[in-house]
């Protein structure tokens, strides 16, 4: 068992590394479609969720560039609406795309989310 025994009159210092939440960067990423124009975002994580829902906005049209945690999408040129089945289901979270495409053409076609019996 590993342990951490700390013994006061000693200043405690260093750096940690946070990494960016999932469930924060989802939600956001599919609101870079509403704005219609350039979003930077930083501290994206990079895991298979982030790669999925970068990959369904550049099917959509956006412009995707990424460079380590730092992720740049231009949704300007975006016209597509219909999420692709098979990427719609690689995840429950893929939903969050649908309002964002809603919210902004006011129309989206999409197939049930994954992992999700609703």
């Amino acid at each position: 068992m590993q342990s951490y025994i700390i013994e006061g009159g000693h200043k405690l210092e260093g750096n940690v590394n946070i990494s960016g939440s999932k469930n924060a960067s989802l939600p956001i990423i599919a609101g870079s479609i509403l704005n219609g124009t350039v979003s930077k975002l930083y501290n994206v994580p990079n895991i298979h969720d982030t790669q999925i829902t970068l990959k369904i906005l550049k099917l959509l049209g956006c412009k995707v560039k990424k460079d380590g945690n730092k992720v740049e999408i231009n949704s300007k040129f975006m016209t597509k609406k219909e999420i692709p089945e098979e990427l719609m289901r690689q995840m429950r979270s893929t939903v969050i795309m649908a309002g964002a495409i809603i919210g902004r053409f006011k129309e989206a076609t999409f197939s049930y989310p994954g992992d999700c019996d609703i």
